[in-house]
């Protein structure tokens, strides 16, 4: 077996150890490792072939990932010293860009002694607080375990172990996190003031989420819109966004500097934009994968996106794994790319349509066809996380798509030029300003429009479905390698 089939293989089955153990199946894990050894060994005895006797000792891989995730788990509970449902006194520094939504600030506390751990910290819009400020004060903390489970997950998954809201607060200092990420968050604070400056609340809301991701300052009743037109994938900084920061940057690199100090560069970038939005689970494997993208390039390799989407998930998970069953937005974001990895070329076969025509009207084909295939893939889990899924959503991110690049483009040249000029940015907020209407239009419209799907996703139904978008693609391949195999 080739090295990256080795590598591929072993990735994924130390995830499948790490999902057992998330849901709560290690004596399972070690029944099934232990039945899918036995099958390993008759057939590699059986058939003569060493592939078998190497698949049982990848296997071993599962316990691995199962062991990995309960350690994990253990050195969090141990790491944490709080006494909940008491009023006490404390301090810690804050180690999150702080966030208002809804009339609320929020963000994240890292507790100093005689406390130890992460709370969430929800208190007054004013006074506003910033990452690195140490902060004192008096309140009561809940544990995640009083809230509901899957808010619980969620808050566990980001290392949070409380919440405590609205405490008196008094702060001692300022700079108290790494000044590379105060430097970073302060760029990011400062492009979403230039976008204030320029345009109404709500269009500087919706570009800040565009070009930095996030829904802050977006009215409620607009977020409900995004969710009931199946677009508030774009301002979740998906891999669609981060692909065109990339090939904005290299190409604009390119023209100036040679091929190695470019891919240096973006690097740098791609990673600083990461850290400044946050590290959205998303953010963070798109950005792995399109930095695999500008490596392969510049070593003069294939790119194997098979192994690109297990490296850069095992990446996140060995940084996190919680990640994989309490992050939505992980799981979203790699089913979606798969979709457009292995099922949108699938269609394309399926209907003979030629993947280079880029014709049509703000190319409305090639964005019907890619945003298809994301959500045939993450249908289930929109169904089953957010109990809906609008069937017009896919000619509402048709219309959408093919002005996003555009307007992100214009988004970051309006924050350039405010640094030099207030009235530069203004005069190109005057083209910016039409190009949101016309998406917050869009939104809205097929919100009202929205043709619901009404399907319950359990476990079986979801492996029923997966199950027939694999057999499509089998069958795709197969039928088409048959065809050239006979035109020959």
């Amino acid at each position: 077996m080739p090295s990256y089939d080795i590598f591929f293989f072993g990735a994924l089955f130390f995830l499948v150890g790490i999902l057992f153990a998330s849901i709560g199946l290690n004596f399972w894990t070690l029944v099934i490792v232990f039945v899918f050894l036995v099958a390993c060994l008759a057939l590699g005895y059986s058939t003569k072939q060493k592939k078998f006797f190497l698949f049982s000792c990848l296997v071993f891989f599962t316990v691995l990932g199962s062991l990995f995730y309960t350690w994990d788990d253990q050195r969090f509970t141990k790491e944490t010293n709080l006494v909940f449902d008491e009023k006490i006194s404390f301090s810690g520094i804050v180690v999150s860009n702080p966030k208002i939504s809804s009339g609320v600030q929020e963000f994240s506390v890292d507790l100093k002694n005689p406390f130890s751990g992460k709370i969430l910290f929800k208190t007054n819009v004013y006074p506003e607080y910033k990452y690195g400020d140490e902060l004192k004060f008096e309140g009561i903390v809940k544990s995640t375990e009083q809230l509901s489970e899957g808010y619980a997950k969620y808050l566990e998954k980001e290392g949070v172990v409380g919440l405590v809201s609205f405490p008196k607060t008094e702060i001692l200092g300022s700079g108290g996190g790494p000044p590379i990420k105060s430097f970073l968050f302060g760029i990011r604070n400062k492009i979403a003031e230039s976008f204030a400056k320029v345009l109404s609340s709500h269009e500087a809301a919706f570009l800040g989420g565009l070009t930095l991701g996030g829904t802050e300052g977006l009215p409620q009743s607009f977020k409900e819109a995004m969710r009931s037109s199946g677009t508030t994938h774009l301002v979740a900084l998906s891999g669609y966004n981060i692909s065109i920061i990339i090939t904005a940057i290299m190409g604009t690199l390119a023209y100036f500097l040679s091929r190695r100090l470019s891919f240096i560069l973006a690097t740098i970038v791609i990673v600083g934009f990461v850290l400044m939005t946050g590290a959205e689970a998303s953010v963070v494997r798109a950005a792995i994968m399109g930095f695999l993208v500008l490596l392969a390039g510049e070593v003069g390799r294939l790119f194997d996106f098979r192994n690109a989407i297990i490296f850069a998930g095992l990446l996140m998970v060995l940084e996190n794994p919680k990640v994989l069953v309490f992050d939505i937005g992980f799981q979203l974001s790699f089913l979606a790319l798969l979709g457009i990895i292995y099922l949108k070329p699938s269609i394309e076969k399926f209907f003979k349509i030629d993947p280079k025509d880029k014709s049509g009207f703000l190319n409305w084909r090639e964005n019907l066809l890619t945003t298809a295939s994301a959500q045939f893939m993450v249908l289930p889990l929109l169904i089953a996380n957010f109990d809906q899924f609008s069937l017009t959503s896919f000619i509402a991110n048709v219309l959408i798509l093919g002005l996003i690049p555009v307007t992100m483009a214009l988004g970051f040249l309006i924050a350039g030029l405010s640094l030099v000029s207030y009235s530069l940015s203004l005069i190109l907020s005057w083209i910016v300003s039409p190009l949101l209407k016309i998406e917050i239009g869009f939104i809205e419209l097929f919100a009202k429009l929205a043709i619901p799907l009404k399907v319950q996703f359990g476990l079986v139904l979801s492996l029923i479905y997966y199950g027939l978008i694999i057999a499509f693609i089998v069958y795709v391949q197969r039928f088409n390698s048959v065809r050239r195999k006979t035109q020959k």
